[in-house]
């Protein structure tokens, strides 16, 4: 497949999902769980039947090894979606996660110990001081929304900080997960279909222990109201339609990074990544309306340039500017 056609699904897919997540969290903020349940479900059924056919193809990895991946992914998943029901808004969840390099960095000197050059270690800070900012400046906003309504307020600041701990816990968890990976695959070689299909499947048991908070949503999401469907005529509960464009929107967008993955190289995909967090978090705060200073807009050009430096793409650049000028240029006769 051309790489055009996977950054379109990325970018498609990946941005339409973040709307969708929005539409849900606005209505019923501790939606989460159902959410994450539906697409650990909708790709674990797609896997089973295209990945592990139907059960009889043996995984590459030994299967004790994903349960290790497994319990990581899972907490992952489940901490980041929780963390919206926390008082935390979607541009600041956005900002939050976008700090995965910080972690990455930290746990691969620790664990792994790499060393990286001084330009790495810049871009990083630079990107610690944008989440910083853009943190400092939500608990401005939340400490004054709260003074203002005496009776919720310092309980709501109480949730917003526990919802910036699980936000940098599961950040922490999640380059951990990476590092785990990057050793399987190095002895296994990569298998990324493969991985994603038991990163989806062996879960879902554990998704029994939040059966109560899964079912008292589907009722809710059944008797809200009802929305007709373009096109096919459908009509069904606006919120269950919802539910069901974030995950297709979801798969969508993971099988555009996988194919992506193959197609290209990595810096290529962080770029695409970053540029497409970027447009989601610019799209929430226009179209959703959501409360963004000018302290947060420098934050965020921070966390993006310090990622852009991350990835050394101005290195990447300069040959190619350079035989682009050359190609431009008139031959001597």
């Amino acid at each position: 497949m051309h790489p055009a056609v996977a950054v379109g699904l990325v970018f498609g897919g990946c941005c339409s999902n973040v709307v969708f997540l929005e539409l849900l969290a606005r209505q019923f903020p501790g939606c989460g769980n159902i959410v994450t349940f539906s697409q650990f479900l909708f790709i674990a059924v797609e896997g089973f039947i295209f990945e592990a056919n139907f059960g009889r193809k043996r995984p590459a990895i030994p299967i004790r090894n994903y349960f290790i991946m497994v319990a990581m992914f899972f907490t992952v998943s489940v901490v980041n979606n929780y963390a919206l029901n926390l008082n935390v808004a979607m541009p600041l969840h956005m900002i939050f996660r976008s700090g995965s390099l910080i972690a990455s960095m930290a746990l691969g000197i620790i664990i792994l110990k790499k060393r990286y050059s001084v330009s790495k270690y810049s871009s990083i800070a630079l990107v610690s001081l944008g989440i910083f900012t853009c943190t400092f400046m939500s608990a401005k906003q939340v400490a004054s929304d709260s003074s203002s309504n005496e009776e919720d307020g310092p309980q709501a600041f109480l949730w917003w900080l526990l919802g910036i701990a699980a936000l940098t816990f599961a950040l922490l968890m999640s380059a951990r997960m990476g590092i785990f990976q990057e050793t399987l695959y190095k002895r296994f070689g990569k298998h990324s279909k493969e991985a994603l299909f038991y990163n989806h499947a062996l879960p879902l048991p554990g998704f029994l222990l939040l059966a109560p908070n899964i079912y008292q949503h589907a009722v809710l999401f059944s008797q809200s109201e009802l929305f007709q469907v373009p096109v096919i005529g459908l009509t069904l509960p606006i919120m269950w339609f919802y539910l069901l464009m974030n995950v297709i929107t979801q798969y969508v967008c993971i099988r555009g990074v996988f194919i992506l993955t193959t197609e290209c190289t990595s810096l290529t995909v962080t770029l695409v990544v970053t540029l497409r967090k970027f447009v989601s978090l610019i799209f929430s705060i226009l179209y959703f309306q959501n409360p963004f200073t000018g302290w947060h807009w420098l934050g965020t050009a921070f966390v993006f340039v310090g990622t852009l430096m991350y990835t050394e793409l101005w290195h990447s650049l300069g040959p190619l500017l350079a035989r682009c000028r050359g190609q431009g240029r008139p031959k001597e006769q």
